[in-house]
């Protein structure tokens, strides 16, 4: 089966009515992973479905499909799929988590130690500003701001991470070829550019009230931790904390003044046993083990050392052959990840996960525009 088709099947089990991700992965795993079997069996027993799913099995939307195939199509644009390699291991240990993503951008950078900022959509001008100061200083030590590109808070982290020439990742609430809301348009492509929107959901997929919690509880997700700034006591930013929380990741919590209504979100956080954290030092240092974890975690997985190996330690890279042949490809001059999969016959999904334990032995350096430079020294 050629990529093409691949796609089309995947696009086809997506858009069933009444599957979900659940569901999906359960087929997948019945059928080792084959989409094309999946697909099968749907059809087979298309009759113990509801009658929306039977009518879309027997007859899919050759014009929809055809407008996904095409927004695929376009340089940038990705299906990542939970059967694939360089799928957000993070992902895989929450509640429901997605069968696949639909990309816009660098997907490599899901693969890189990710904090979110979220908030009040109506944050103060001060609390604007305190979800930039973070936004910057994580993004210069090495970690990928993540938010939901909303108003407020998700919009001033995104753009202090690209201000500061740093990649961001946004998980939206609508289709990857949709933009709510609408006035961030342009920052939805400096985005795409610099970083990568992430979708659940399908090309076309309008905004509705329901897809922000199932975007929320990606955010949580991909992130080793997630920061709150100004948050109502009904925010939606609770929302991905608590998700947070229940996904075993840091949860961390600026605190206000007892007369801000926005600040008492974040009080009943604290409360509940959130981080109250006054600076980005203090995020940093908590989350650079769990980085490392990752870090590990991705080499195993993509099988870069065997599981007894001793790349456990941030150490057991330096007498890795794969490693040092990584560092004389990167030579001394920035490099875009393109083109040292072309000198080192690694995969993308391989070289992430080795310049990620680099970059945390500060040995390479993350610059914008995807690509990486070797430090002196090294």
């Amino acid at each position: 089966m050629n990529e093409h088709e691949s796609w089309r099947d995947w696009l086809v089990v997506l858009r069933t009515p009444g599957i979900g991700p659940g569901g999906l992965r359960e087929r997948l795993g019945a059928a080792r992973g084959q989409i094309g079997q999946v697909l099968a069996q749907l059809r087979r027993h298309a009759a113990t479905l509801d009658l929306e799913a039977q009518a879309w099995l027997r007859q899919p939307d050759e014009a929809r499909l055809a407008a996904d195939l095409a927004w695929l199509a376009e340089p940038g644009h990705r299906l990542l799929c939970c059967t694939e390699a360089d799928f957000p291991p993070q992902l895989e240990t929450i509640p429901q988590p997605p069968a696949a993503l639909f990309l816009s951008g660098d997907a490599s950078l899901l693969l890189r130690p990710q904090v979110a900022i979220v908030g009040a959509r109506s944050a103060s001008g001060a609390g604007r500003e305190t979800a930039r100061l973070f936004a910057r200083q994580l993004a210069h030590a090495g970690f990928v701001v993540t938010s939901g590109l909303a108003e407020g808070i998700d919009a001033a982290s995104h753009e202090a991470a690209l201000a500061a020439g740093q990649p961001t990742v946004a998980v939206i609430g609508t289709g990857p070829d949709l933009v709510y809301p609408r006035k961030h348009r342009g920052l939805s492509a400096q985005v795409a550019a610099q970083g990568v929107l992430v979708s659940e959901f399908p090309p076309g997929t309008a905004a509705r009230a329901d897809h922000f919690p199932r975007r929320n509880r990606i955010i949580a997700g991909l992130s080793l931790g997630t920061l709150v700034v100004e948050a109502g006591l009904h925010s939606g930013s609770l929302i991905t904390a608590r998700l947070a929380a229940e996904q075993g990741r840091e949860v961390f919590a600026v605190p206000g003044s007892i007369h801000n209504p926005l600040a008492r979100g974040c009080h009943r956080l604290i409360r509940d046993g959130a981080r109250l954290v006054e600076s980005a030092a203090e995020i940093i240092e908590t989350l650079v083990p769990a980085a490392r974890a990752l870090g590990a975690e991705l080499a195993l997985r993509l099988e870069q050392v065997p599981a007894a190996g001793d790349r456990t330690t941030t150490s057991g890279w330096r007498g890795d052959p794969q490693y040092r042949q990584l560092l004389e490809a990167l030579g001394h001059d920035p490099a875009a990840l393109d083109e040292l999969a072309e000198r080192t016959g690694q995969t993308a999904a391989a070289l992430s996960s080795m310049l990620l334990m680099l970059e945390l032995e500060g040995c390479v350096e993350g610059l914008p525009g995807g690509r990486y430079q070797r430090l002196p020294g090294v």
